[in-house]
């Protein structure tokens, strides 16, 4: 959902780089986990608000600037049962890493292996014979099957 960018004064804030529509909504979070290296440490959020646009942050147990640099570049997440039911035809993009990706043909793509913002529409990234680009919009997108671990698409194996 974000991750640490640098530290935020003397005290132990810091700024966070959201990956969230809204930069104020890990604000809502309690607990976030932060990865440090291979690790995940869950800290208990102290304060959190919008700063010029920006999310500072202070969690609990990082009291200074070194403790705040010392998580410079860690990834922030939040329990995922922690998550609001995501609104129809709308869908995490971490359920979608992994699916496998065919067209109205049945002619497989390969697997979604990321999601990209590209300012007018999302793109799946696909990753099969070849990595394809394609559109995550409602065109193009025919059906989101999470319990089959399927996306069917209106797009050709040679765009």
């Amino acid at each position: 959902m974000g991750r640490v960018a640098i530290p935020y004064g003397v005290k132990g804030w810091m700024k966070i780089q959201t990956f969230t529509e809204n930069a104020d909504t890990l604000a809502d979070y309690a607990e976030w986990y932060v990865k440090r290296g291979n690790d995940w440490q869950l800290y208990q959020v102290a304060n959190a608000k919008l700063h010029t646009n920006s999310l500072v942050a202070e969690l609990v147990g990082v009291s200074d600037r070194d403790q705040a640099l010392a998580l410079k570049g860690c990834e922030i997440a939040v329990p995922a049962d922690s998550l609001p039911e995501p609104a129809e035809n709308e869908y995490y993009w971490t359920d979608l890493i992994g699916l496998s990706v065919v067209n109205l043909r049945g002619e497989a793509f390969g697997e979604v292996v990321q999601l990209l913002e590209a300012g007018a529409h999302d793109v799946m990234v696909v990753q099969g014979v070849r990595e394809y680009l394609i559109p995550f919009v409602g065109k193009v997108v025919q059906q989101v099957d999470l319990a089959t671990k399927l996306i069917t698409v209106d797009w050709e194996l040679d765009y």
